[in-house]
């Protein structure tokens, strides 16, 4: 009788969270018009309220991917890497890390800049961290149209491999909503937070093969490198572009980055759900 009790006290708390999951998405679901609506918003928030409107979306990474391009193969005169162009090896990596980077970064504000809306009753502040995805991902979508025409221009020929970026493309999505969910709540009660995150999107820029190929490092450094699951969505963009490698050719690492992403997504969810009633006392 003991142990049944045990099991039936186990039971409540899993099916509470069970619940509490079903109810958040739900809730999402119902706003999915709101949804696109504030992403659209969002997006012309950002660029068109300048003099050159949405060129400022594309141009200031543009001009980064420039000048790296400048510097590695005019500069240094950086021709293959890993036996592809190295502007082809740069680009496809470069535009995945600036999505997340992008999407993650924005993150712990999201809920502060939306302050205004965020108290009406009506109102679930939990489509937030998704517009803002959203509209990053609006923007990302542009560049890997701009990478299949480096791609091509480098004499890397299209295949079926192409198609596998729309699985990374999820990975991706899913891997940022977690965190923005996460980040987000914990932004509201501490502004700090956000420098702390972008500092780790800096380290992470080198840490991660952008612009150095993998076969420079040692093996036994390379498997703490992959602990980092923007390196398997990396990773990920090359095999799909230029490599021609399936994602279940490497089983045990993409089970990794889904057992991490999941526990990231389920964190992202449990916090945000406990701290939301809160937001409205420190707003």
């Amino acid at each position: 009788m003991k142990v049944r009790r045990e099991k039936s006290n186990l039971k409540k708390p899993v099916q509470n969270i069970f619940q509490q999951g079903v109810s958040f998405f739900r809730e999402i679901f119902d706003k999915k018009y709101m949804i696109y609506e504030l992403s659209k918003d969002d997006f012309n928030k950002q660029y068109l309220g300048s003099f050159l409107g949405i060129f400022w979306a594309f141009f200031d990474p543009l001009a980064f991917m420039a000048i790296l391009w400048f510097v590695f193969s005019v500069g240094l005169r950086v021709g293959r890497t890993e036996n592809v162009p190295f502007v082809a090896y740069l680009f496809t990596g470069l535009i995945a890390y600036n999505f997340f980077q992008n999407a993650v970064g924005a993150s712990p504000g999201i809920i502060r800049s939306y302050a205004f809306v965020v108290n009406k009753v009506n109102f679930r502040s939990s489509i937030l961290p998704i517009v803002k995805a959203i509209s990053a991902l609006a923007v990302h979508l542009v560049f890997v149209i701009i990478v299949m025409g480096v791609l091509v221009a480098s004499h890397v020929p299209p295949s079926r491999f192409w198609f596998q970026i729309i699985y990374y493309l999820f990975a991706m999505v899913f891997l940022i909503l977690g965190f923005s969910w996460l980040l987000s709540a914990l932004g509201v009660f501490v502004k700090d937070i956000g420098n702390v995150v972008s500092i780790i999107l800096r380290f992470g820029f080198w840490l991660t093969p952008i612009f150095w190929p993998i076969s420079m490092i040692p093996d036994k450094y390379l498997i703490f490198l992959k602990l980092n699951p923007v390196f398997y969505l990396v990773q990920g963009y090359r095999e799909s572009f230029i490599y021609g490698v399936w994602f279940w050719e490497h089983p045990l690492y993409t089970l990794y980055f889904w057992i991490f992403s999941f526990v990231i997504f389920v964190l992202g969810v449990f916090v945000f759900r406990r701290l939301r009633p809160h937001f409205a006392d420190v707003l």
